[in-house]
């Protein structure tokens, strides 16, 4: 729905700002439930509900700037159209790849108690500090994204990006120092929230206003089976090798991507401003069918 929100010219920050207050949330919302749980559990359970009925509240004011195209019959076809649009649109599919594959080998986080017990010997209070890092990195990016104009080279930001996140990862992987472990771990979240707003721009502003939810629906599947699969590779390597060999060959693993994808996809390196991405005309009948040409899909009102 964002994009039927706020006009293109705005939408990367309009990313950005969701993205900080999302950081915002993961850090501060563990932290309040711990102080409601202690007071009475039960309390927390009709918090959450309660910030649940506001949300609800708030959902049923929004006025979207237009509406998708109607009409459409829901078939198999229809519910695999955002496969095949994500297939037959090669910048999206190597945008949320690229970030599948990086989370996917590059999955520090979830050898986080090892390294806090074993490597670090910080106990839990170090660990708490670690776990927390890369979401007081991304939330300090966010800022910083959200007071300065969108990128003007979106798609080597985001190359940048992910290789950096590589490369810090494999410097924590390695690190005995506490405090360069932090810092590599901040890091990490901050080039992340970089990729985050590329990525979630480009599948949103390059999908017209009919594809949006099905596509949208592609990226988190993405998402998700990377962060799943990513702590399965994770621990079955650190269980055969040891941690160290996890990480860093997790990292090695992410910039090994991010150099096939910029060779195999030189129009994400080109890829420019943020706020001037627009939707990839394609009508989503012929989507649906596995036709790669038609008649298109003209943005809504909200493009004007």
């Amino acid at each position: 729905m964002l994009p039927q929100m706020v006009s293109p010219e705005v939408f990367p920050n309009a990313v950005t700002w969701n993205s900080s207050l999302m950081q915002f949330a993961s850090v501060v919302g563990p932290a309040v439930a711990g102080f409601v749980v202690a007071w009475s559990v039960p309390a927390a359970y009709l918090v959450s509900a309660a910030g649940c009925l506001w949300f609800i509240g708030l959902l049923a004011g929004v006025r979207l700037r237009g509406a998708p195209a109607r009409g459409e019959r829901l078939s198999v076809g229809t519910l695999l159209a955002g496969l095949r649009f994500v297939r037959d649109t090669r910048l999206i599919l190597v945008a949320i790849s690229l970030d599948m594959f990086a989370v996917l080998l590059g999955g520090a986080v979830y050898l986080l108690p090892i390294y806090a017990e074993e490597i670090l010997k910080v106990g839990p209070e170090g660990y708490g500090w670690l776990n927390a890092a890369p979401a007081l990195g991304a939330s300090c990016m966010a800022v910083l994204l959200v007071h300065r104009p969108p990128l003007r080279r979106a798609g080597r930001a985001l190359l940048w990006a992910v290789a950096g996140f590589g490369a810090v990862t494999m410097v924590f992987g390695v690190s005995t120092w506490f405090w360069l472990s932090l810092a590599m771990l901040f890091l990490t979240g901050a080039l992340d929230n970089i990729s985050v707003v590329v990525r979630h721009t480009l599948v949103q502003m390059k999908t017209p206003d009919a594809m949006r939810g099905r596509v949208s629906a592609v990226n988190g599947v993405f998402i998700s089976s990377s962060n799943e699969l990513g702590g399965l590779e994770s621990g079955l390597v650190a269980h055969w090798f040891g941690p160290v060999v996890s990480v860093v060959s997790g990292g090695i693993g992410t910039i090994l991507v991010v150099l096939a994808a910029a060779f195999w996809a030189p129009e994400l390196r080109q890829l420019g401003a943020l706020d001037q991405i627009r939707p990839e005309e394609k009508s989503t009948a012929d989507t649906a069918t596995g036709h790669k040409k038609g008649g298109g899909v003209k943005p809504s009102a909200a493009w004007h």
